[in-house]
């Protein structure tokens, strides 16, 4: 096995979370999986892992060395796959990445319709609530909300999404509808620590900005939980409008406060390659415009 077969190695167990499942997703043997990690340890120096009976994790050093295996790995594949063709026709395998509920409900059915369209492809989807690294962790592209900060991104717009304030018709009837942010105090407030702002809601008044410090009535750790929390009549919610875009459609939410709802934020399909990307993505990537583009929960 040649270094490049045990970097492959490495990074299969890295991701599987154990050399057992590494064995079982490459069809290696569990001896074979642990003779190229252990061969790999012995021409760097270092220790990749450290082994419990319990449990398989990296070290400081492994964890670099795993961003550079995926490096190599992903430069050694395109190379081959344009030799190949693949930059020309659609092949092989796209990573993408989106955060969690924004994948859920607007990228799952976009992949899967691109699948059905594109039989030679395959897709791996990151759903996570952080914003990934594209190089360093072998992403082709990722849809992004908010800002970007870094320039070196080829970044499509997709439309843009705001944080709105809701609760279920039952409680509005119940307690009534608040005119300003200020009345939000009086009532009852579920809130996510999932979402970084849970402890203060942020508005706009007369063109100023309003930081509300909120006292929640029910703290949940996600925003999906919050926001069943606020169809069953918990109180206000404060989340992405995509986010409620079917409950506010379907009547099980009621949108409040809109005339001071902070300035929308948008919605990015970003890549690194632009023009120089291999026919996967430029596939996708007009795909997932084409399906995306004025949707009506990207209208904010």
């Amino acid at each position: 096995m040649d270094q490049l077969e045990e970097m492959a190695v490495f990074t299969a167990v890295a991701e599987q979370g154990g050399f057992a499942a590494a064995s079982r997703q490459l069809n290696l043997s569990a001896a074979t999986v642990t003779r190229a990690v252990a061969a790999l340890e012995q021409a760097i120096g270092a220790e990749l892992f450290v082994r419990t009976t319990r449990f398989v994790r990296l070290t400081e050093v492994g964890q670099h060395y795993l961003d550079d295996c995926r490096r190599i790995l992903r430069q050694v594949e395109e190379a081959e796959a344009q030799a190949a063709g693949a930059h020309l026709v659609p092949q092989g395998q796209l990573v993408l990445a989106a955060p969690t509920l924004f994948g859920q409900q607007l990228v799952v059915p976009v992949v899967v319709d691109f699948l059905a369209q594109y039989p030679s492809l395959a897709v791996r989807l990151l759903l996570v609530d952080r914003q990934v690294q594209l190089g360093e962790e072998g992403i082709d592209a990722a849809f992004r909300i908010g800002e970007l900060p870094d320039s070196s991104l080829v970044a499509m717009p997709l439309g843009y999404v705001r944080r709105v304030v809701c609760a279920s018709p039952g409680y509005l009837a119940s307690r009534g509808y608040p005119s300003h942010p200020s009345e939000l105090g009086a009532h009852h407030l579920v809130v996510s620590v999932a979402d970084t702002r849970h402890d203060t809601w942020h508005f706009v008044d007369a063109g100023r900005t309003l930081d509300l410090t909120i006292q929640p009535r029910l703290t949940v750790s996600t925003n999906a939980a919050a926001i069943a929390a606020a169809e069953a009549g918990a109180g206000f919610t404060r989340v992405m409008s995509y986010q409620v875009a079917e409950a506010l459609a379907q009547g099980r939410l009621e949108r409040v406060l809109q005339p001071f709802e902070a300035k929308p934020l948008p919605v990015w399909l970003a890549n690194l390659e632009g023009r120089r990307a291999a026919a996967k993505l430029r596939v996708f990537l007009t795909f997932a415009r084409d399906r995306l583009h004025g949707h009506a929960a990207l209208l904010g």
